[in-house]
């Protein structure tokens, strides 16, 4: 990334934002961004904080452990790359994070504009309603007309500022020809504010100017509520986009270039050092390394790399320098591809219609029809128009969607407050409606399923001497199976022999001497021998004898096996698709008795999977943690991810486990049944309501004031049914 340089009198990113001056200093501060994806707690946040603070150059770090992410301020010449091995040796993973697209995805004010208006909208109320008690108590003449015409001067503004997220989405819909159900309720507001103003012009007795604000107040509450239901919302696309590598080491003549990744092109050789991720496609022309390629496939095991060996955009060069010919720079790129099939995912999971959207295409026609043939047939009856202007005013008011428009906020609300007792966080406002529908449930692997960290399984086969060998040699490399393996002998009571000339050999393991021989710990090529099926690391002692293998397999997630079998229970047909390799994912298959299932697949693969089985009616929840799984995440019907993914994948989901257990996932699936069954209630509360109150309002019986308080009791009832469900 391209660090964001401000001078050192600014305070804050909003003063560096508002650009006042051009002013020709140069930068004292750079800004950096880091994403942290294995941060759990807040003793992970205090290690981090204190490891980068103590880092020279280092003016302040803070982490936010709900983005997984740090910011950091620092010198210029300070780098993440700089930064990436401080916290690699406190033991966190790091990915460096484009700081200006980032910005840009995180100027996100709905939530307090809606509070804002709601606040106008709520004072606006009780002032009027203050004068509207003095008119009901007897004010009249030009005392009534007085208090009607201030009721006047604040209700329309009021109304016109707190109502603006109504009449906006009213008149998209309208301009293309369609209904939603903000047409009604502006109508009603328009309808009610016309006929108080004519009211009042001709000194009449009533005014409902109360009437316009408090349906706005409460109609603005649902809104709320229904916005206070999901996180922000982020373009998963957009995340992606922030994972490019920004910035590339190209050699030209034997030196080392530092250049922005826009100016590569296919041909150039680009430096990639030890911890560094891949800026382009491409092919290692020198240097042999381990890759981290989690980010395409989700497996942490690295994979060897030589010269002639693919290489994709966003892998992580684990232990030597790797000097790569691009063969895909920019757009053509593996993650940015990527970060193209999640767009398109997007787009097309926008496209679903919520049950509230589906009443109002029958409702909002319904509406408008009833109250012109109210206006119209008391017009006819009595040409009296006053009075066929106040009973269509009282018909539209009673008919207005306020029930409706809090059936839904109001039931996920409740839902997502139980869920979040449970240990899930509802993020999209029709999460719970669509995971009520789900019947397939698609899992990931590695993070998901499983821990993602593998652990060592045949340590008692080996003799206290060997492991005291394993155990020196393990201590030097920070493979992921060698710190699997000194975990495991460390919590044995295990100490390190004395092993000297200890080295590591990138992308085979390491050797050292021990007793006048060579030791080695490492691949089974390497050391010559069968690697089998099982994943393992090899040590030779250099006695003669054959290399003996320490065996490892990833251990399942908490709650895993119960979730896949309350699913399987519950008539929900279950699926598993990695990256991984074959025989790894048919093992886990079996474990967890799950009859289907597909490995080494791509991201790609997961994202046409999941559209084929969409395609055949079949409405998928994808359960998954990794960059590789944000395609299938963002196009299934719903979509879950673990704390511990990495930021697009928790983007791209609608909903986030919060924990370690997996058992959650099932109950969801009931609280959402439940969910969507008390909607539905809802709804027909709201059309019973409209049944009894709308013969009244049409027979003349209710005038727009009682029309009001009808209205503000259906939508307490669907509140009160709302609550049911905790």
């Amino acid at each position: 990334m391209t660090a964001q340089m401000r001078p050192a009198m600014a305070v804050c990113p909003g003063c560096v934002a508002a650009s006042t001056e051009a002013v020709e200093t140069a930068p004292t501060e750079a800004r950096l961004a880091l994403s942290l994806p294995t941060i759990h707690c807040q003793a992970c946040i205090s290690k981090v904080e204190r490891g980068l603070n103590a880092h020279p150059g280092i003016h302040s770090a803070r982490v936010n452990l709900t983005l997984k992410r740090a910011l950091i301020e620092a010198d210029p010449e300070v780098r993440a790359d700089d930064l990436i091995p401080v916290l690699a040796d406190l033991g966190f993973e790091a990915h460096e994070l484009d700081l200006a697209t980032l910005a840009a995805t995180q100027s996100d004010r709905a939530g307090r504009d809606l509070l804002m208006r709601l606040a106008v909208a709520g004072f606006a109320s009780m002032n009027v309603m203050l004068l509207s008690v003095s008119v009901w108590s007897g004010a009249s003449d030009a005392t009534r007309d007085m208090f009607h015409w201030i009721s006047a001067a604040i209700a329309f503004p009021a109304v016109i500022f707190a109502g603006k997220p109504f009449f906006t989405n009213a008149w998209s819909a309208l301009r293309v020809g369609r209904l939603n159900m903000d047409v009604p309720i502006v109508l009603a507001l328009v309808l009610a504010l016309v006929t108080s103003l004519w009211e009042t012009s001709l000194s009449g007795d009533h005014a409902y100017f109360d009437a316009a604000l408090t349906l706005t107040f409460f109609l603005l509450a649902g809104r709320y509520l229904d916005y206070r239901t999901r996180a922000v919302a982020r373009s998963a696309a957009e995340e992606l986009a922030a994972l490019e590598v920004p910035r590339a080491i190209r050699m030209e003549d034997d030196t080392e270039v530092e250049v922005p990744v826009a100016d590569l092109a296919y041909g150039d050789l680009i430096l990639v050092r030890p911890g560094g991720r891949m800026p382009v496609d491409g092919v290692i022309a020198t240097g042999e390394s381990e890759l981290d390629r989690s980010l395409l496939t989700g497996e942490t095991l690295p994979v060897f790399a030589a010269p002639g060996t693919q290489v994709s955009a966003g892998e992580v060069n684990l232990t030597g320098p790797l000097v790569v010919r691009a063969e895909a720079v920019g757009e053509d790129t593996s993650l940015h591809r990527m970060a193209d099939l999640v767009a398109i995912a997007e787009s097309g999971r926008s496209r679903y219609t919520s049950l509230a959207d589906s009443a109002a295409k029958l409702y909002a026609p319904g509406v408008h029809i009833l109250s012109a043939l109210a206006f119209v047939g008391w017009y006819l009856y009595t040409f009296d128009l006053r009075m066929a202007l106040n009973i269509a005013a009282a018909v539209l008011i009673i008919t207005c969607p306020c029930a409706l428009g809090l059936a839904v906020p109001a039931v996920t609300t409740a839902a997502s407050g139980r869920l979040f007792k449970k240990g899930m966080l509802i993020k999209h406002s029709t999460a719970l409606e669509r995971l009520a529908g789900v019947d397939t449930v698609v899992f990931d692997k590695t993070g998901t399923l499983t821990t993602g960290t593998p652990q060592l399984e045949n340590l008692e086969v080996f003799t206290r001497a060997e492991l005291e060998i394993a155990l020196a040699l393990a201590e030097g490399s920070s493979h992921p199976l060698s710190r699997a393996l000194t975990a495991a002998a460390r919590t044995a009571g295990i100490a390190p022999t004395d092993v000297t000339d200890l080295q590591e050999r990138p992308g085979f393991g390491t050797q050292g001497q021990y007793m006048g021989r060579t030791v080695r710990l490492g691949r089974a090529a390497w050391l010559g021998a069968d690697q089998g099926s099982q994943t393992a690391a090899w040590l030779d002692t250099g006695e003669g004898a054959a290399p003996r293998g320490f065996l490892f397999h990833d251990a399942l997630r908490p709650g895993a096996a119960e979730a896949v079998a309350q699913l399987h229970a519950a008539g929900k047909e279950v699926l598993l698709i990695s990256g991984d390799t074959t025989a790894a994912v048919e093992d886990l298959a079996q474990r967890l008795g799950i009859q289907k299932w597909l490995a080494e697949a791509l991201p790609e693969d997961k994202a046409e999977r999941i559209q084929s089985l969409s395609d055949r009616g079949h409405k998928v929840l994808m359960v998954g943690d990794g960059l590789n799984d944000t395609a299938a995440l963002t196009a299934a019907h719903v979509s879950i991810s673990p704390a511990s993914a990495l930021d697009a994948a928790r983007v791209a989901s609608d909903i986030v486990l919060l924990g370690q257990d997996l058992e959650p996932i099932a109950e969801a699936c009931i609280v959402a049944n439940k969910a969507t069954k008390r909607i539905r209630e809802n709804f027909r509360i709201a059309t019973l309501y409209n049944v009894i109150a709308v013969p009244l309002a049409i027979a003349g019986f209710a005038t727009p004031l009682i029309a009001a308080l009808a209205m503000s009791s259906s939508s307490i009832t669907v509140s009160l049914n709302a609550l049911r469900l905790k």
